[in-house]
């Protein structure tokens, strides 16, 4: 636990990316099998569900902090992280211990799921009273189900496959999709690679913003152009006897698509394809908004009515496995000759259709028309590339069209996780309808951590009344929002849905009465309220 938490504190203190990448190699070349297992687990996004109710947390922590209750709870307010809390109030521990990581969750903390309260608040006071402060804390994240450290993913793959000798991506492919933390595995992990080992999906390969003008690409015919759908990033892997879906999220996902699933099972077995799966309209033969997909997600058996409803369709824009061949690193335009060769099989499975342009102002024509094909943009894809692993800038850009925008009202303020705990960075923001504002959608990213300082004094000097966490604050600050697309939803009180709202700008030359109206957001949405 000791090494573990010495891990995260060095990647908590460092923006390197070097740093990062070398603390935890040296973490994974140090660390028992077992406890590297663990690591990895955790440090790829993976939780354990919550075993500990806060109000025992609390309860077991005013006791063993000897402090009354008031002044924990205003303790607690000034820091606003419980975990935090909890290990800045507890006395040094009289009896610390080395144990490793494996066995504090296994033994320790596993253990407590299910346990009565006066048990789980003894346990909990026993724990305690083996940690420094920094162990305290790290155990009370993991407790909670709220361990976040600011790495990505991408630099775990990276560090592993330093550590252990094996290439990236095969260490990428081998952590998708569930597993168990054991000796066992992380040995696995670090072996040789074999073929044809696993029925996971690759990891998948991502776009970089494309903010410049794109004739700093170079010559248009070098670049393979596609619309960027708005969907689910799914890859369908046709193996031996079965098929199966998976989300970017690495979650399988077949059972609320079984039309795709079906049909992947007429592909030929070794086969891997990566694509988009779209809500699709039949008589327009073209992509639903994103909501009419919503409707099928996290469904484990979706009704006749709802498949009759809203049909959906794996639009694939790449191959990575044919005949049970790793073919990644072969470049784009040979995968697309294998991909055309195996689509379409059928109106479920279909090819993403390439926009062939002589020029750059003839894709940026097809650009501003994207609305129409209800797609929010185009995809540029270096044409001699492979297909790589995670984000890497310089093969894949998405070109997006402009986002709306809309300016709103600060309405509402909560308290934000990880390192914003302690500030106000969580907002809802409303639109004027007859006089009155109304609440339509909430944001969290856009502002610099200056603004974000400055927002937070004045939600504080300008609360109005609180519910819980949550702050009702004057209707005075002003924001821009930008959101990727709207719709009417009978879901909101609003009567309106944004996808992916966050903040543009503080217009703090604008005054609450001049925000934007509900009527004005009803105009972009094409609905009447």
């Amino acid at each position: 636990m000791r090494r573990f938490t010495a891990l995260y504190m060095a990647l908590d203190a460092t923006t390197s990316t070097r740093e990062k990448v070398a603390a935890l190699v040296a973490y994974f070349r140090a660390a028992p099998p077992h406890d590297a297992a663990w690591a990895t687990y955790f440090l790829t996004g993976r939780k354990l569900k919550r075993l500990v109710g806060s109000r025992d947390l609390r309860e077991a922590a005013i006791a063993a902090a000897g402090v009354p209750p008031w002044l924990f709870e205003a303790s607690y307010e000034a820091v606003g992280d419980l975990a935090e809390t909890i290990a800045l109030l507890l006395p040094p521990p009289p009896v610390p211990d080395d144990a490793p990581l494996a066995a504090w969750v296994e033994t320790e903390l596993a253990p407590l799921a299910g346990l009565a309260s006066p048990d789980v608040q003894a346990r909990l006071r026993a724990a305690w009273q083996r940690l420094d402060r920094d162990q305290r804390f790290v155990f009370g994240k993991l407790i909670t189900g709220a361990f976040r450290v600011g790495t990505a993913r991408q630099l775990v793959y990276r560090a592993l496959a330093e550590a252990t000798a094996i290439p990236v991506a095969d260490v990428a492919h081998r952590l998708i999709g569930e597993w168990a933390p054991s000796p066992q595995f992380f040995e696995r992990l670090r072996a040789p690679v074999t073929a044809g080992e696993t029925h996971r999906p690759y990891p998948f390969f991502l776009a970089y913003p494309l903010e410049d003008d794109p004739a700093t690409l170079g010559d248009v015919h070098d670049w393979q152009a596609e619309w960027k759908w708005d969907g689910v990033r799914a890859q369908v892997v046709r193996r031996a006897d079965r098929a199966s879906v998976w989300s970017r999220g690495e979650d399988i996902v077949g059972d609320a698509f079984p039309e795709i699933v079906d049909a992947a099972q007429h592909l030929p077995p070794g086969t891997v394809l990566d694509g988009e799966i779209l809500a699709w309209s039949d008589g327009d033969d073209r992509p639903l908004p994103f909501a009419r997909l919503q409707q099928r997600l996290n469904r484990k058996a979706p009704g006749p009515k709802l498949l009759r409803d809203t049909p959906v369709v794996l639009v694939a824009y790449d191959v990575l496995e044919r005949g049970g061949a790793d073919i990644r690193d072969r470049p784009l335009t040979a995968r697309r000759a294998a991909l055309m060769q195996l689509l379409p099989l059928g109106p479920t499975l279909r090819v993403s259709p390439v926009l062939d342009a002589a020029d750059w102002a003839t894709l940026a024509a097809a650009r501003a028309r994207s609305r129409g094909e209800h797609a929010e943009g185009l995809m540029l894809k270096r044409r001699d590339a492979s297909y790589g692993v995670g984000r890497v800038r310089g093969p894949w850009w998405k070109w997006k069209i402009e986002p709306y925008t809309i300016d709103a009202v600060l309405v509402y303020a909560q308290a934000g996780h990880g390192r914003r705990a302690s500030l106000y960075t969580d907002y809802t923001f409303a639109v004027w309808r007859d006089g009155e504002l109304v609440p339509f959608a909430k944001a969290y990213s856009g502002l610099t951590d200056d603004e974000i300082r400055k927002v937070d004094a004045w939600v504080r000097a300008h609360t109005l009344e609180r519910f819980g966490p949550v702050r009702r604050v004057e209707p005075v600050l002003v924001f821009e929002l930008a959101f990727e697309a709207i719709q009417a939803s009978s879901r909101h009180k609003s009567g309106i849905a944004v996808r992916f709202p966050r903040i543009a700008r503080w217009r703090i030359d604008k005054p609450a009465a001049e925000a934007d109206t509900l009527a004005t957001l009803a105009a972009l949405a094409g609905a009447r309220l």
